[in-house]
């Protein structure tokens, strides 16, 4: 048999087998079945997909049947999506329709694989205006029909779980988009195990280092855990049985993400990250009683054999939380003074919280239930979809917002409870209760005590909103407002006044650029986005409008004369000259290569690449670059919450970067440092800094207080190398007992 051939009959019975595993897991399901129509779209797509090879290596179609078996298997869903996710790629990569797909699959499956198109090749285009509509779209699509995300999750999911075979500047820009959209969005709808995952993945590929470095750390822990696990499940085990449960245990390890997240966030090393451990306990609910009560019940239980940590009991039991997510959580004192997170669930609850709420969605031909949270959620996002021409980044900021926030309960004056985001203030309760209210307020009274409406609200505060028929919305207000349906509805209202802003600052601007014999171009605006780090020229206009920037650093700082020589200056006035501007400091450098990793060494042109103010990367850190419009490379961590946007919504700027310094040039670093006071101890930390390490000192600030002291010290290093042997020698002090750098 020719070679070709036998590639061919060996693609041919790996592609049957995956989808007979498919085939399987279905069959397995309580899904009504249809197994002749998901075969014929199977076969459908084989053909379509005939002989095209993913960059791996293997037969197309093996990518779609993944996917399919993330969405039956993963998520639980049924038959209408598992042959969405089999054709979803169909009509984008062959000369196949829609109207196609509706003639031999219907309908309902022909409108999933549309939506699957519309936002197929990642969220987000290259222009600011294709990414606010893909986005959009994306949204859209979800509010219709939540199937065409979830399927798209598990597309992306597949696409992260083989992300190895591309290159590393397209792996940057997947696993940043992962991050700042996908994951939230999994978490939104309660796909928790993926959104975990998807995390994990992305974590992987933007600190390889860092990833392999804290995973080792979990292993060489495994043997400990799992004798700790033993000894604690035992008296568990026993007293559940006693109590005539029938429940099963699960032992639960963070994840790599979770913990460098928690230890990026309180800046802390993994030794002090002490609920590295959780079991889980899923029980089948008796007759009898609730529930909620026997979750209840099974704390006690648990309590009564270790003691609970105060501060950790988390009861989302009684309020579920607005994905759906229902359980109770309690972090207990184990064996070998190790902290133990208990979670205890139901059967149905555990079912929710590992395929998500949306697994149970309501389809929109079935009988309605109460609405849900996820209701009101989708509800909320049309609304946001109707606002007319937002800015791009704006409206992806607005509607994560509410992706990424962790959650709250408040209760009203008649005590109803409301959900809104951690660090919500009494103004977004204001318009959440109702958009009139929010126009009117004045005030708010905070479980009975009267605040401004700029106050932070905590969870368990009962609020009054105080109003006037007088009152009008203020343009401030946008400053303190977090939720994205007080942004849209404030946005709207004063949209006419922040056009006269806008118009306003505009002119000024151009003012002062005339003093430097300049117009603004878009090269001259993107340089003042950089100097006053705010990224889009309407926000630039509105601040200066509002007079919160200083506009006078364009002549004086930002752009500068050129000294006159003394030679032209003479020949000019003899003769004449046309040429009297000023030339400000800005040119376009050559193409940056997006195909190369860039090498920032002592030898590069500091005109070719900065580093971002916003995160200040040092020689060490993993890092990234942005081509910006002069090709310029700004250089950003790999972790900094700008450039994971920007990785978002610009990927084809993004570049590979790698340090190749010689130890020439200094960069500004800050540690905080932490021990207990004594007499000598500044002296001592100075003649480490300057005499035994020969780093310069920026600036030093101590604080003492009942014999405890802390400090920041601003100094300037050579790259991550110095920070780490600084630390080290200033933790041998008599006394110290931290030191750590501060991460912007």
């Amino acid at each position: 048999m020719p070679e070709l051939e036998q590639q061919e009959q060996h693609d041919q019975e790996m592609i049957q087998a995956a989808f007979d595993e498919v085939l399987s897991i279905y069959k397995q399901s309580p899904h009504r079945q249809k197994v002749e129509l998901i075969e014929k779209a199977f076969h459908f797509a084989n053909q379509a997909h005939k002989g095209i090879r993913r960059r791996s290596g293997e037969p197309y179609i093996m990518h779609p049947i993944a996917v399919a078996r993330i969405v039956v298997k993963e998520i639980g869903l049924g038959s209408t999506s598992i042959c969405a996710a089999l054709l979803h790629d169909v009509v984008e990569d062959t000369d196949y329709t829609t109207d196609d797909i509706e003639n031999l699959f219907g309908k309902r499956i022909a409108i999933i694989v549309d939506g699957l198109t519309k936002i197929s090749g990642g969220v987000f285009g290259e222009r600011a205006s294709e990414q606010a509509e893909n986005f959009r779209k994306l949204l859209l699509t979800m509010s219709e029909d939540i199937r065409v995300i979830l399927i798209k999750i598990a597309d992306r999911l597949h696409n992260m779980r083989t992300l190895a075979s591309m290159p590393q500047a397209k792996q940057y820009k997947i696993a940043g988009e992962t991050l700042f959209i996908y994951a939230p969005l999994a978490n939104r709808l309660g796909l928790f195990a993926i959104k975990t995952e998807l995390e994990n993945l992305s974590f992987k590929y933007e600190h390889p280092e860092a990833y392999a470095q804290i995973k080792s750390l979990i292993d060489a822990q495994a043997k400990e855990n799992e004798q700790i696990y033993k000894e604690f499940k035992i008296p568990i085990q026993d007293k559940l049985a006693a109590l005539e449960f029938k429940f099963e245990l699960i032992e639960r390890i963070k994840s790599v993400y979770s913990v460098w997240h928690k230890m990026q966030k309180k800046n802390i090393p993994f030794e002090e990250v002490y609920d590295l451990l959780a079991l889980r306990i899923v029980f089948e609910p008796k007759d009898g009683s609730t529930e909620q009560e026997q979750c209840w019940l099974i704390y006690s239980a648990i309590t009564q054999l270790y003691h609970p940590h105060p501060e950790r009991i988390r009861d989302w039991v009684s309020t579920p939380k607005a994905n759906g997510y229902s359980a109770l959580h309690v972090t207990v004192m184990g064996p070998h003074g190790k902290w133990i997170e208990v979670q205890i669930r139901s059967v149905q609850m555990n079912e929710i919280a590992e395929r998500g709420l949306a697994a149970h969605w309501r389809y929109k031909t079935g009988e309605r239930d109460d609405e849900t949270e996820l209701d009101r959620w989708l509800k909320e996002l049309k609304e946001e979809l109707k606002n007319p021409n937002p800015s791009a980044i704006d409206f992806m900021d607005n509607v994560k917002l509410n992706l990424f926030a962790s959650e709250m309960f408040v209760f009203t004056p008649k005590g109803e409870i409301k959900t809104l985001p951690q660090g919500a203030t009494a103004l977004d309760f204001a318009f959440l209760l109702h958009s009139d209210i929010g126009f009117k307020a004045i005030g708010a009274k905070v479980n009975h005590k009267l605040v401004p409406l700029n106050y932070q609200l905590q969870s368990g505060d009962q609020v009054e909103i105080l109003t006037a028929k007088m009152q009008k919305p203020i343009a401030e207000w946008l400053n303190f407002v977090i939720t994205s349906r007080a942004k849209t509805k404030l946005e709207n209202a004063l949209r006419k006044e922040l056009t006269v802003t806008a118009h306003h600052g505009q002119r000024t601007i151009e003012e002062e650029l005339k003093k430097v014999n300049l117009t603004p171009t878009p090269e001259v605006i993107q340089t003042l986005l950089d100097y006053y780090n705010i990224r889009d020229k309407r926000e630039l206009y509105r601040q200066v409008g509002r007079k919160t920037i200083d506009v006078t650093d364009i002549s004086k700082k930002i752009f500068k004369a050129k000294p006159k020589n003394l030679l032209k200056k003479f020949v000019t006035l003899q003769f004449g000259s046309s040429d009297n501007k000023m030339v400000p400091l800005i040119k376009k450098n050559k193409k940056v290569d997006r195909k190369k990793t860039f090498h920032l060494s002592d030898d590069t042109s500091s005109k070719s690449f900065r580093i971002a103010q916003c995160c200040q990367p040092i020689p060490g850190d993993d890092i990234v670059g942005y081509v910006d419009d002069n090709e310029i490379v700004v250089v950003h961590k790999r972790q900094c919450p700008e450039a994971l946007k920007l990785q978002a919504s610009q990927g084809d700027r993004i570049i590979s970067a790698e340090w190749a310094t010689r130890n020439e040039k200094s960069f500004p670093v800050t540690l905080e440092m932490k021990g207990i006071d004594r007499m000598g101890m500044l002296r001592e930390i100075t003649n480490v800094i300057t005499d035994e390490y020969s780093v310069n000192i920026q600036s030093i600030n101590i604080q003492t207080d009942a014999g405890i002291f802390e400090g920041s010290l601003h100094v300037y290093v050579h790259g991550t190398d110095d920070v780490n042997n600084l630390c080290l020698k200033l933790m041998k002090i008599n006394g110290m007992n931290s030191v750590k750098r501060v991460e912007l």
